[in-house]
């Protein structure tokens, strides 16, 4: 699995149905797991970005069509990076010549 963490601002059209944000973030649940993905952890979060999600997925494919699948709502705008937790990060250290 490739972790990813994503970073979330709501559209107007989000911010103006703020308050089904909890029943879109179950949603959001059930498609990652659905896809063969796990939500790892969600952040309300205070300055540049919204929220910060982070999530698994089993390759870049299905992570493209998760997030697009949300993106379509269009509640939110995302910029999304590749992570690598630290057993891969050390891999890839001590791996460089």
């Amino acid at each position: 699995m490739s972790t990813y963490i994503s970073l979330i601002n709501y559209t107007q059209g989000g911010i103006a149905d703020i308050k089904s944000s909890p029943k879109r973030l179950s949603v959001v649940k059930r498609l990652a797991k659905k896809l063969g993905g796990k939500m790892k952890n969600f952040y309300l979060t205070m300055g540049d970005y919204d929220l910060v999600v982070v999530y698994e997925m089993p390759d870049e494919a299905t992570a493209a069509k998760f997030l697009l699948t949300v993106g379509s709502t269009g509640a939110i705008r995302s910029k999304t990076l590749t992570a690598f937790p630290e057993a891969e990060y050390r891999e890839i250290i001590a791996a460089l010549p």
